[in-house]
């Protein structure tokens, strides 16, 4: 189902029992931040904070798998991969970029392109002299350089093309009218600040937030330049999603937000101080230079909800964002190696730091082509660590891939190093967005690699599973299930020496 604000999705959690509502005094300084990461932790429910006088805030909206799949109007995000690998099947062969270009011509989803419509609810209240002071801004955690806004759609749009992005980019109120602007050096919204540097024109900018809540993820989702994120929520979403024209900057606003803040970025002004921020990686990322908004204009719904949520130490309500991201691009990502049988982004890695890639090796050296393969890929670029493994290994069993790499892997042999751009939250990196990655192969290795006769794992035939597992529960009442790892046979010839390309 579309979700025609976010209080029709808080409403499903409430009658779910998914969301506990807060009536107490807890203070947006550190106290909403520190109840919510409890809960999301926990795998607690959504928190709506309804303090009266100020607008009632909801947070760890996405903080289970549940959560996050209805968010995104399913009953799991798997239904979705399914729905894209189907739909790029029917595309021509082309490159993975192209691919995603063309989604908007396939089938049903070019009857779900953002409609534009002469009013919405988000502009039912107007305000042109705002204060973001009355707004319940977060500040998470001690060392931060203020309240932020970390929960945003922030669109922008290519002064060349005219093309939309959204990002999410964390946002720090620096005063009543004026927010630091987190663009980040990949990202497209720096881009096209640029393009308005070079032209010496101000960039408008509009920050929604709230509305359903497919259209903030996919603020979040790391789609290619020129593919537009709200024809994706209308994918999601089944259903295209509205937009109007914002009251200051023209640029298209959700129709149904629940908040639009909107101002201008003067690309000629001198950068202003941003953060510190307790970041997604769990640490503090550094004070820097950034450029300025200038707020000129704030609309919202009569019933308007601030959303926000924690980011900091694993694990977090963003896990659930990233697993989504991992399972709804895993066909993507198959285009640019169709060897991948699956992969997984463990929350220990933060996303950027690791991932691991289960593959169909069919020939000497593929690991490593995969490797590479990925690194040249979008924002997999910046990958710190990739770990490669056959595909009888579940990598989504986090603890069986590191038992398998573990033994698998010669550290002289099976590694691969490589400079390269990595995420600017990196602290650990030589440079600033430029440092070391490391790929690992961790699969069978063929003689042409240097590999000996390989072992097989060990593993009880099926039918003893069966009757043993019927007796120990009848031994042991009420005995938790076991949940073994999925671990297969390998295919024959992954064994087998090869020389020339011929089966010896």
């Amino acid at each position: 189902m579309a979700y025609r604000s976010l209080r029709e999705f808080l409403a499903r959690l409430d009658e779910a029992g998914e969301l506990v509502r807060i009536t107490e005094p807890v203070h947006p300084v550190l106290e909403m931040a520190a109840l919510a990461d409890r809960a999301a932790k926990q795998g607690g429910p959504a928190l709506l904070f309804e303090r009266p006088g100020t607008l009632p805030v909801a947070m760890n909206l996405f903080g289970t798998r549940r959560r996050a799949s209805w968010a995104l109007s399913c009953e799991d995000f798997e239904e979705h991969a399914s729905e894209l690998r189907a739909l790029l099947r029917t595309a021509p062969p082309q490159s993975f970029w192209d691919k995603l270009k063309m989604l908007p011509k396939l089938g049903k989803l070019a009857a779900m392109a953002p409609k534009h419509v002469s009013s919405g609810a988000c502009q039912e209240v107007v305000d042109r002299e705002p204060d973001l002071r009355t707004l319940p801004v977060l500040t998470t955690w001690p060392h931060d350089g203020g309240p932020f806004i970390t929960l945003p759609q922030v669109i922008t749009r290519d002064p060349e093309t005219g093309i939309r992005n959204v990002g999410m980019y964390r946002l720090q109120v620096l005063g009543p009218r004026r927010l630091a602007m987190h663009w980040q050096l990949h990202k497209t919204a720096t881009a096209h600040y640029r393009a308005y540097q070079q032209r010496g024109e101000r960039m408008p900018v509009a920050i929604a937030l709230g509305g359903d809540p497919a259209l903030t993820y996919c603020a979040s989702a790391p789609l290619p330049p020129n593919v537009d994120e709200y024809l994706f929520a209308g994918f999601l979403r089944g259903a295209s999603v509205h937009t109007v024209t914002g009251v200051a900057t023209g640029l298209d606003v959700p129709a149904d937000a629940d908040l639009v803040i909107e101002g201008f970025v003067d690309t000629a002004a001198p950068l202003v101080r941003e953060g510190p921020f307790g970041d997604h990686t769990g640490f503090y990322s550094l004070a820097d230079d950034y450029p300025a908004l200038d707020v000129v204009a704030i609309t919202r719904r009569k019933d308007a909800v601030y959303p926000a949520t924690v980011v900091g130490p694993p694990p977090v309500e963003d896990q659930w964002l990233g697993k989504a991201t991992e399972r709804m691009f895993l066909p993507l990502m198959q285009i640019v190696a169709p060897e991948i049988v699956d992969i997984c982004m463990p929350v220990e890695g933060v996303f950027h730091n690791l991932c691991l890639v289960s593959i169909k090796k069919e020939h000497p050296g593929q690991a490593k082509k995969v490797i590479h393969g990925l690194w040249g890929s979008g924002q997999m670029a910046q990958t710190k660590t990739l770990v490669v493994f056959d595909e009888d290994v579940d990598v989504q069993d986090v603890s069986q891939a590191a038992w398998r790499a573990f033994a698998n892997v010669d550290v002289k042999r099976d590694l691969v190093i490589a400079d390269g751009p990595v995420d600017v939250l990196d602290h650990a990196a030589s440079g600033f967005a430029y440092g070391g990655k490391i790929g690992v192969d961790a699969t069978r290795k063929w003689r042409e690699e240097g590999g000996r006769e390989w072992p097989e794992v060990c593993v009880h035939p099926p039918e003893v599973i069966a009757r043993m597992d019927a007796l120990y529960d009848r031994l042991v009442p009420g005995a938790a299930p076991l949940r073994r790892p999925r671990i297969a046979p390998p295919p024959a010839a992954s064994w087998t020496p090869r020389r020339g390309g011929i089966l010896q």
